[in-house]
């Protein structure tokens, strides 16, 4: 199954709202296909009858002259038993199926026509409250439905025109910041890795060290998280599934040391990256900005370019929360790029867009699912078309 197959299936709640929001905001303004000025004559019901349009009717004299002067008596005798014939009668062909008039091409075409809705201020208005309930946000769905609307304003519109202009929009937004997670010839290139709890941070550590480790490269994983050991154990299981070394610490330890010790190893064994998780307790901010930072500090004494890249992972189903946590992460940490998880289980998947629109941070990678191959490259058009319901 392509990733894209499985992210519309996956997105099912994202596309489901937004789709069926496209086509109630065009059913509930529908206009008639035809001109509402224009008067559509009866269909003919016998095609014996019908003229066609424009053309005169022609006298048939030869026609009336053979009219027969005893209908009884040739009635009378078409019924009367007639002689065997030796041969078979031939079956007489099937006439031509009869093509369709004007009026019928015409009528058949109106009922398989989508119905359409006048682009008015109503609707866009409507397309916004979409948008927005779609976590889009405010700026951002008003930016969208105004670029909609340019060149469609006061004409007709059907679902399949509204949703593709609205994926090709997304889509607009969506190219620039859609970029895999640069890779540097520095050994080890160091990731750290950043998000509240329960954001995915481990997940998304085990599966990118596996897609790594699969490209031929050497990973190190370093479990920063020691305030908490199911963080720790659960990173130990995607290390063992993706048959990297994760490297930790006893519970309560100070994280620095361990990322030091972990840079340190990695560097002596060659290692192409190291790549480690860390807290994410925003509940006291101050604390957090001091940890990170001090992780940075000490890393840096052995490298001094270290971290090379600063990882924000973000929840989906967390919203406009999203935003204001990768405002927050910027504050407290050179956040380089953003990985979205989560994105199977919600119908905000609007929120990604709302990031891109306010931040343009580089979005590495979204995960729709819990396996170690459900995390893929970003691709802003597949995302765009998942998102809003279109077929691939």
């Amino acid at each position: 199954m392509s990733f894209f197959k499985k992210l519309k299936e996956r997105m099912f709640r994202s596309s489901d709202k937004i789709g069926e929001g496209l086509e109630a905001l065009v059913s509930e303004g529908a206009e008639d296909v035809k001109d509402p000025g224009q008067a559509i004559p009866e269909p003919v019901l016998d095609v014996s009858q019908a003229v066609a349009p424009g053309l005169p009717e022609v006298d048939e004299p030869e026609a009336a002259a053979s009219i027969d002067p005893a209908p009884a008596a040739r009635r009378a005798a078409s019924v009367a038993p007639q002689p065997e014939s030796r041969t078979q009668p031939q079956p007489e062909p099937e006439p031509e199926a009869a093509k369709p008039g004007l009026l019928g091409r015409l009528f058949g075409r109106v009922a398989v026509e989508e119905p359409k809705r006048v682009l008015d201020d109503a609707m866009l208005e409507s397309l916004e409250e979409l948008l927005i309930q779609a976590d889009m946000g405010v700026d951002t769905a008003v930016r969208v439905t105004a670029n909609i609307a340019e060149g469609r304003f006061g004409r007709r519109i059907s679902t399949s025109e509204l949703r593709a202009a609205l994926a090709a929009e997304v889509a607009r937004i969506m190219e620039p910041v859609a970029r895999p997670m640069p890779l540097y010839p520095q050994k080890p290139q160091v990731v750290l890795v950043v998000g509240v709890n329960g954001s995915g941070k481990t997940t998304t550590i085990g599966k990118l060290a596996s897609q790594f480790k699969a490209a031929g490269k050497t990973v190190v994983i370093a479990a920063g998280d020691t305030f908490r050991a199911a963080a720790v154990e659960q990173l130990q299981i995607w290390g063992q599934r993706a048959g990297v070394p994760v490297l930790t610490a006893p519970e309560g330890s100070d994280p620095a040391s361990l990322a030091f010790d972990a840079l340190t190893k990695a560097r002596a064994d060659g290692a192409d990256l190291l790549m480690i998780d860390t807290a994410g307790r925003l509940q006291n901010r101050q604390d957090l900005m001091e940890e990170l930072a001090k992780i940075v500090r000490v890393i840096r004494k052995v490298d001094p370019t270290a971290p090379h890249n600063t990882l924000l992972v973000l929840d989906a189903t967390t919203g406009q929360n999203a935003v204001a946590q990768v405002e927050i992460f910027r504050k407290i940490a050179d956040v380089s790029g953003l990985v979205m998880t989560k994105l199977d289980g919600t119908a905000k998947g609007g929120v990604l867009v709302a990031l891109a629109d306010k931040f343009g941070l580089p979005i590495h990678a979204i995960g729709v699912g819990e396996q170690i191959d459900d995390l893929a490259p970003f691709d802003p058009e597949e995302f765009a078309r998942a998102l809003v319901g279109a077929e691939g």
